[in-house]
């Protein structure tokens, strides 16, 4: 049986971080499936299908042939479950990230009995999505924070 991952979040857009977590989580696991996922209270910066294609893009790059990329409406935890994983990966940037993604945790796993393994987001932990979109609308340089096929769309 192969151990696979499930890693949910908007992605809005993908940074840098959520890189270094998708290479740490491929390392870990035999497949580590990005999931895209639609939150109805949230607009989208960016559409979900071209974030995926560029997604796609990074890992052909990085040669990550054990990860995907999937499109998702519902909770994680239910697609997660679809795809045979057992655990869900989230990156954590900081304390307030891991208080945050903890009550998240106890209660998927009270929910799914789906575990979440947290892998740190390394030298990187400081940037958001939110604050790339910053960055940007000061017309900031963010070469550093997002991968090059992200900032093709971002432009």
């Amino acid at each position: 049986m192969s151990r696979v991952a499930f890693y949910p979040g908007s992605f809005d857009p993908f940074t840098n971080g959520h890189l270094h977590v998708v290479k740490k989580a491929s390392t870990l696991f035999d497949n580590v499936i990005i999931g895209i996922g639609v939150h109805p209270s949230k607009k989208r910066r960016y559409e979900k299908e071209t974030m995926k294609k560029a997604i796609e893009k990074v890992l052909i790059r990085e040669n990550l042939s054990n990860v995907s990329v999937v499109i998702y409406d519902g909770a994680s935890v239910d697609v997660a479950e679809k795809y045979n994983s057992l655990f869900l990966v989230r990156g954590i940037r900081n304390g307030m990230d891991y208080q945050y993604e903890e009550n998240i945790a106890l209660v998927n796993e009270e929910v799914s009995g789906i575990d979440t393994i947290y892998i740190r987001a390394g030298k990187l932990g400081s940037i958001s999505s939110s604050m790339v979109m910053e960055l940007l609308n000061y017309k900031k340089d963010i070469k550093k924070y997002v991968p090059p096929e992200i900032i093709d769309i971002m432009k």
